[in-house]
């Protein structure tokens, strides 16, 4: 842990971990109270289909179909516990991660269930009918007790503890068996899709390598491990660097998607969040939220978004795919969305609404 950050594990009633990670500057005690509600047993563990035609796993996870949908803000389950909402945190906290009550991979392989992936040789054979079980582990991370906001709307210290908890969690996770690939993701606004309001982010642990993280295991195979780096030094010389320090730069790609799209880059090369310095954390510490409020200031009103933290494998690719934030909006107007239609989404062939240097030199303007 940083200097400061203390974490403190805990359990739920029904055995899921709970952690802590308390503020450098807490206020809160060393004491939590435990979880005494009654709760039904985990759900088993889902099962993934091979899409014969792609070599993708897809995860079949009926459970999830349970989860709470913006429930009233008396019923927030991510709030700490009271009286009268029995809700999935037991005791005040500054940030908390536990696991998902109906998770997408996970939570465990009871003996009777479908046979888990042996290794990547596995995964990779094309075969009708394949279906293994989604072994992995989905966790929330609480980034506040309060109801409202976003990671943007954080102060620099509990942002700190954020990137603390996303690196503590990323290292765990790669260690626990069957785990090839770890994403910490935050999605905001309904927009997007998002079913509780309170500020949270998510991590998955996947049991394989994502079909985003294969293309660019292919881009690096075909232009050198180099890739990143070589990427980073193009972008920085160009006009769509939107915010730099001295160990980050966020810029608009060349060949952005989305009508807002920005990806942060560390200058040195580091796999994941577990291979970033003090000085790298401390400094993402202020750039993000900075970041992330310039992407309101667009539009005056809050920007819906996914800030995905893509991460190398676990066991592929550590040397050549570089820790990197790619944050999407669809928010290509005051009032106008980018919805992914038939090129798009039957095709995979995007059609970018607005050029990236314009794109940019907005976001320039916003963050000033």
């Amino acid at each position: 842990m940083a200097s400061g950050i203390v974490k403190r594990q805990a359990r739920l009633a029904d055995g899921r971990e709970l952690i802590y990670f308390d503020d450098a500057d807490t206020r809160l005690g060393a004491e939590r109270r435990i979880d005494a509600r009654t709760l039904e047993p985990r759900p088993g563990t889902a099962v993934m289909r091979l899409d014969v035609l792609t070599g993708e796993w897809i995860s079949i996870a009926a459970a999830r179909q349970n989860r709470v949908v913006l429930p009233p803000s008396d019923r927030d389950p991510l709030a700490p516990q009271t009286p009268l909402n029995p809700s999935e945190i037991p005791d005040v906290y500054d940030v908390a991660v536990f696991e998902n009550r109906s998770p997408a991979f996970g939570p465990a392989l009871p003996p009777e269930a479908t046979a888990a992936p042996t290794g990547l040789a596995d995964l990779a054979e094309l075969g009708f009918g394949r279906e293994l079980a989604a072994v992995g582990r989905c966790e929330v991370v609480c980034f506040s007790p309060e109801q409202h906001g976003s990671l943007g709307t954080l102060g620099t210290g509990r942002v700190r503890t954020v990137i603390e908890a996303w690196a503590d969690r990323t290292a765990a996770l790669s260690a626990l068996p069957g785990i090839q690939q770890v994403f910490p993701f935050e999605n905001r606004g309904e927009a997007i899709g998002v079913t509780l309001h309170h500020p949270h982010g998510q991590i998955y642990a996947y049991p394989f390598v994502t079909p985003r993280t294969a293309r660019l295991l292919d881009a690096a195979e075909r232009l050198g491990p180099g890739l990143f780096g070589d990427l980073l030094d193009v972008e920085r010389a160009g006009p769509r660097v939107v915010l730099a320090g001295e160990h980050w730069t966020a810029f608009v790609p060349f060949a952005a998607r989305w009508p807002i799209e920005v990806h942060l880059l560390p200058h040195r090369h580091v796999p994941d969040f577990a291979g970033t310095d003090e000085a790298e954390r401390a400094e993402l510490a202020v750039l993000l939220p900075r970041l992330l409020r310039g992407i309101d200031a667009l539009y005056g009103t809050p920007t819906p978004y996914i800030a995905a933290w893509h991460q190398a494998p676990v066991r592929v690719g550590r040397d050549a795919l570089r820790l990197h934030l790619q944050l999407t909006s669809p928010r290509r107007g005051v009032d106008k969305l980018k919805y992914p239609a038939g090129s798009e989404a039957a095709m995979g062939a995007w059609i970018g609404d607005i050029p990236p240097e314009t794109a940019a030199a907005r976001i320039r303007e916003a963050l000033a």
